[in-house]
């Protein structure tokens, strides 16, 4: 069944709204009762990045009356491929403002609060308090379980979406919904796959406009909740894939295991980006991508690792560097081509795969194996910047 809308209408529409949003005002379920309730709207949007890009741009244009952004990050030329919100005079300049300046192209009525802050636990409530509804458009574990136990603790509904290079999932979660049937992304997913299992988008790529497709279902969401139209995703969790064109809805269940949500933890502790293997490691066995440099020119005996996926390695390289994935060192394959005469040096993109990798050697036995804190990233940054980087 619909759910009741979450806000209550504001009073008027001027005769400038009524022109702007005539295409919404004439459609029977919306109304001029419905774009109120868009207008007297307070929405959180938890990045301003392939899926905040066009959450907000959407929201904005749809009249939102109140859109709130919390990103910290800057604008990148990575990102414009997919972050449409941006373009390449905002390269350089902080992701929240260069969102808040096209909203205001796109719709000068909505009212945008910026939040450039590291969301985390001391903060996420004080946030979130002032907001009717919000959006997860972000891209990693620790986040999305932040979002959802302070969702939960304040009674917060709020629309999740996810992307990986052709693929989409989108579904909203509440726990205090009214229908009695509330839900959190516990439990879709209880715990976090373990650190360096599910790659990123920036590991693994995303089909640019995967991000408008997800994202606009996602703003759909918001604005079913919103005007308390429609039939939401509140337990279904939709599926699309880009290759197949095909869409295809899970329902979810409550979880009769899951322990109730009382208060915030320290979410990067739970989800781990590298494992505790890893981290141990790393200590006293990472060097420098300057120092890597020396080794070169000393001309030292070692073998250089790059860890990394082909269609990577084709990308950018570097020099002296052999190709061997990690999968093929955490497996024991490849351990039969590494030497045991000489110093292994492992690298990947940043230095999180790779740090994997080095606790494998380790436990093989390759003792004085290292790894390059950084990676190609670093070492593009550092000892050669020209060059590029993904």
């Amino acid at each position: 069944m619909a759910l009741p809308p979450l806000v209550e209408p504001a009073a008027e529409l001027t005769k400038e709204e009524v022109a702007r949003y005539s295409r919404h005002l004439i459609i029977p379920d919306v109304g001029v009762d419905g774009q109120k309730r868009l207008k007297n709207a307070k929405v959180l949007v938890v990045g301003a990045g392939g899926l905040g890009s066009p959450a907000l741009l959407y929201l904005a244009a749809a009249g939102v009356g109140t859109l709130g952004v919390v990103d910290f990050d800057v604008v990148d030329e990575s990102n414009l491929q997919r972050q449409v919100i941006h373009g390449q005079s905002d390269v350089g300049k902080p992701k929240a403002e260069s969102a808040r300046d096209s909203v205001a192209e796109i719709n000068p009525f909505v009212k945008v609060v910026l939040h450039q802050v590291h969301l985390n636990s001391e903060n996420v409530l004080d946030i979130f308090r002032d907001y009717d509804l919000i959006l997860d458009g972000t891209d990693n574990f620790a986040t999305r379980y932040l979002v959802n136990d302070a969702a939960v603790l304040l009674g917060k509904p709020y629309v999740w979406g996810s992307i990986f290079r052709f693929e989409g999932q989108v579904s909203v979660f509440w726990e205090d919904a009214p229908d009695g049937q509330g839900l959190n992304y516990r439990d879709l997913y209880p715990e976090p796959p373990p650190p360096g299992m599910v790659p990123s988008c920036a590991e693994g790529g995303v089909l640019g406009v995967l991000c408008a497709s997800i994202g606009s279902i996602m703003v759909t969401e918001a604005i079913k909740l919103l005007t308390g139209i429609g039939e939401t995703l509140l337990g279904r969790l939709m599926v699309y894939d880009a290759l197949e064109m095909s869409y295809r809805t899970i329902r979810i269940r409550k979880d009769p295991e899951s322990v109730k949500i009382t208060e915030l933890i320290d979410y990067e502790a739970f989800c781990g980006v590298v494992s505790d293997d890893a981290q141990q490691a790393a200590a006293g066995n990472t060097i420098t991508p300057l120092e890597l440099k020396q080794k070169q020119d000393a001309g030292e005996n070692f073998l250089l690792v790059d860890v990394r996926e082909p269609h990577e390695f084709e990308i950018v390289r570097i020099p002296g560097s052999v190709l061997i994935p990690k999968d093929r060192i955490l497996s024991g394959e490849a351990f039969a081509d590494l030497p045991q005469d000489k110093q292994v040096v492992l690298h990947c993109k940043s230095g999180a795969r790779s740090a994997e990798a080095l606790a494998a050697l380790h436990r093989a036995g390759f003792k004085d194996a290292v790894h390059v804190g950084g990676g190609v990233l670093a070492w593009a940054r550092e000892v050669d910047p020209s060059l590029p980087v993904y």
